[in-house]
């Protein structure tokens, strides 16, 4: 949802009248858009979930979604749609197609979604978050980076002192999918560290709901101060804050940290569709802005050793966190509304 958000933002300050439209689920986390964004929420599902009855189910939800975004789009007739993937845009991405409304899709990731494999052939233009980006054959793209939240853009290359003798900040995040196992794995590689380290951590770290009570016991047996929270809404002041980032290397993570400008260490999490988040994780890594550690080697020690390495080294610190901030691309939400505006030249219906 950030980049749509950001897209969002962007349009707005244009001058343009902009509509989310989303499922039940996607209009939970839309809370961070601007006021002024219409919402729209219509059926939609995924056989990926469920039992056998709720997957019968799924092509009448999604017809229902497509025929409710239909009549809306005739009704109000868009002057471009652009999908982000995931089944929640299925309904308004189909309707445009069946209606010839110009339309995009924007991939965060290094290998498009199933649902963006779908449309990437039926769209005008395909953007692309993360470069390179696995392309289903005869399908172009242009690369214009991830777009951020203006919280994030606020944020944007803020100054980096690296670690010294004073608190260090670690911020850990992973998305609600891959959070388990760096409850498990984080707060034991922490407490493994030199005394001299550990005892000035200051750690904002994300987990499930079930998983908070046993972490704070953990941090708090170990004498770690410690915030555990299973959503951070002021993620960008955190990481902002922090010397050292612990993440699942989700694309807008990876956003995030390349316009902030913070080292990393990147844990992708094994089971994304196309492994996507080892793919979303090179070009940072390769722009030594990061370094990654697979699931299939994340042990307590392994992760103490890449941790200590970074904090016990303000130059490699230092140099990691500006490889970080010249990989970025603050620019990515201009550059995707570009794209918009360039598609509504073909459709002066409006600016909507």
């Amino acid at each position: 949802m950030f980049p749509a958000q950001a897209l969002a933002e962007t349009m707005l300050a244009r001058g343009w009248s902009v509509t989310l439209s989303t499922d039940t689920r996607g209009a939970r986390y839309a809370g961070g858009f601007p006021a002024a964004v219409a919402r729209e929420v219509v059926s939609s599902a995924t056989t990926a979930r469920g039992g056998l009855e709720a997957k019968a189910l799924v092509p009448f939800r999604v017809g229902g979604g497509v025929a409710a975004s239909a009549f809306r789009m005739l009704r109000r007739r868009p002057t471009v749609v652009a999908g982000f993937g995931g089944y929640p845009s299925i309904p308004a991405l189909a309707a445009a197609t069946a209606l010839r409304i110009p339309r995009l899709i924007h991939e965060q990731n290094g290998v498009l979604g199933r649902v963006n494999r779908l449309f990437a052939a039926r769209v005008d233009l395909v953007a692309c978050g993360t470069w390179p980006t696995t392309l289903p054959q005869g399908v172009g793209a242009l690369h214009v980076g991830n777009p951020v939240r203006r919280a994030v853009l606020e944020r944007a290359g803020a100054p980096y002192d690296g670690p010294g003798d004073g608190p260090l900040g670690i911020l850990v995040i992973g998305g609600s999918q891959g959070a388990r196992i760096l409850s498990d794995v984080v707060p034991s590689a922490l407490a493994a560290l030199p005394p001299e380290i550990r005892g000035r951590l200051r750690i904002s770290q994300q987990a499930r709901e079930e998983d908070i009570e046993r972490v704070e016991r953990f941090y708090g047996d170990e004498g770690i101060d410690a915030t555990i929270r299973p959503f951070f809404d002021d993620v960008p002041d955190r990481m902002a804050q922090a010397h050292l980032v612990i993440a699942r290397a989700g694309a807008s993570t990876i956003a995030d940290l390349s316009v902030i400008g913070r080292p990393a260490v990147l844990i992708p999490y094994a089971a994304a569709t196309g492994d996507h988040q080892t793919a979303n994780a090179r070009g940072l890594e390769a722009a030594g802005g990061a370094e990654t550690l697979t699931e299939a080697r994340l042990t307590p020690d392994a992760l103490a050793e890449r941790v200590v390495a970074i904090l016990t080294d303000p130059i490699r610190a230092q140099a990691m966190a500006r490889a970080a901030l010249n990989h970025g691309r603050p620019d990515a939400a201009e550059r995707l509304a570009d794209l918009v505006e360039r598609l509504s030249q073909g459709n002066k219906r409006g600016r909507t």
